[in-house]
């Protein structure tokens, strides 16, 4: 006889209107402070490689393992962690993941050799930000709105691009003017400071504040799953065995080799190599974040509306194309044309990820959280090869052209696997909740 778990003897709180303005908008404003808090581990990687290259003669491919390590770990981690905020709750996995994050930024402020690096940045980093990535971002979004779940997850994917305008700048400033360490205590810092609003203000569930999810019915929460190590790996096996799951992956990984591979951790680099100065190169990426909340709030929008394979294919092959013309841009100075492209990528540099997500959530249904964290993983490993083979082409040819040109052709490949993945019946948006 199949037994089953005890339930709670502990009774949910009664359902209750919604205010006007009901609590899911500030949870999701809560989580887009927290992402924005985090975001500068992100910022910090591109900015390292020439004064560490400087300071302590380890080649920009040993750097570059440092930060592939970061990225690797940062996707593996993602879907375990989606499994651990059902079984701990958002709020604890977030505050531990964030902790993390600031004891590994300020432990390299004493390193004195690379390996110290590849376990500061790169595992301590990266286990911590794979823990509140966008799997984190998917989660509460499945779990707090029913309605406009495609407007959110671009809302809080375009946090991360916030982040990255508000600390790139300041930064790159410290870089130039005080050194990198002054710089990882700012990382560090800032981590922590967001503790307080995620232990404080966040919460797991609607129904722990006796509310449906903006858009739907009330439902009780659900008892904590057990086994989040296995429940995730179980979920990996149901999926690979289906065709959707590796063309999701696999776009997804030449996502992640296109921009946090490429762009992020090299385009400052490369620009100095071409006499610009590392404050302007660093501005440039912040205003690629600007107008990257721009790209992604719009495709979130756009997600709710068009069919998303067909919209990840034009995002796909708009970016090939940029990159193919990057290395014939780039000056001493910033000129009109770089400004164009900077426009150009920075609205398509994140527009991903709502699509990915909806796709995800419409093939997989309640694992589609847990799904994205798999396909989220692949993201981070095509990103880690890059950012390792960037630095070994840098040494070896003096040039990081050939980088550039490789994934333009990728992104080409990643628009046609997306039209090949499986089109689902559109689900239609449901109504809004009616005023209280």
């Amino acid at each position: 006889m199949t037994q089953t778990a005890p339930a709670s003897t502990a009774l949910p709180p009664a359902p209750r209107p919604a205010g006007r303005v009901h609590r899911a908008w500030f949870v999701a404003a809560v989580a887009f402070v927290t992402i924005i808090g985090a975001a500068g581990f992100a910022s910090l990687p591109g900015l390292l490689i020439d004064p560490l290259h400087t300071e302590f003669d380890w080649s920009r491919g040993t750097i570059g393992l440092a930060v592939s390590v970061n990225m690797a770990l940062y996707g593996l981690t993602a879907p375990f962690a989606a499994a651990l905020m059902d079984r701990f709750g958002i709020r604890r996995v977030v505050a531990v993941a964030l902790l993390v994050i600031s004891g590994g930024s300020l432990a390299t402020v004493w390193m004195t050799a690379s390996w110290q690096l590849v376990l500061f940045w790169g595992v301590l980093v990266g286990l911590g930000s794979g823990s509140m990535a966008l799997a984190f971002a998917a989660t509460v979004t499945h779990r707090w709105f029913t309605a406009r779940r495609g407007l959110v997850t671009g809302v809080l994917t375009a946090a991360g691009a916030s982040g990255q305008l508000i600390f790139l700048p300041l930064l790159a400033w410290l870089v130039e003017h005080h050194g990198w360490r002054p710089a990882a205590v700012t990382v560090s810092a800032a981590a922590v400071a967001v503790v307080p609003f995620v232990w404080l203000l966040l919460r797991d569930h609607p129904a722990d504040v006796g509310l449906a999810p903006y858009g739907g019915v009330y439902a009780a929460k659900p008892a904590p799953v057990p086994g989040a190590a296995r429940r995730a790996v179980a979920v990996l096996f149901k999926a690979a065995r289906t065709g959707p799951f590796w063309l999701l992956a696999g776009t997804f990984a030449i996502c992640g080799a296109s921009t946090n591979g490429l762009v992020r951790t090299h385009f400052v680099p490369t620009a100095h190599d071409h006499g610009m100065p590392v404050t302007a190169a660093a501005g440039l990426l912040a205003v690629i974040g600007v107008f990257d909340v721009v790209g992604t709030v719009a495709s979130g929008w756009f997600t709710d509306r068009f069919e998303a394979r067909r919209l990840l294919a034009v995002y796909y092959a708009l970016r090939g194309v940029s990159l193919l013309f990057l290395p014939m841009l780039l000056a001493p100075s910033v000129r009109p044309p770089l400004i164009f492209f900077i426009v150009f990528y920075g609205l398509d540099w994140v527009a991903t990820v709502p699509p990915t997500i909806a796709l995800c959530r419409q093939q997989y249904g309640d694992d589609g959280a847990i799904v994205f964290g798999w396909v989220l993983a692949s993201h981070q490993i095509g990103a880690a090869v890059v950012a390792f083979l960037g630095g070994l082409a840098r040494d070896a040819f003096g040039s990081y052209d050939v980088v550039w040109y490789a994934s333009g052709a990728l992104c080409a490949v990643a628009a046609l696997m997306a039209m090949v993945i499986r089109g689902t019946p559109a689900h239609p948006a449901p109504p809004l909740p009616a005023p209280a």
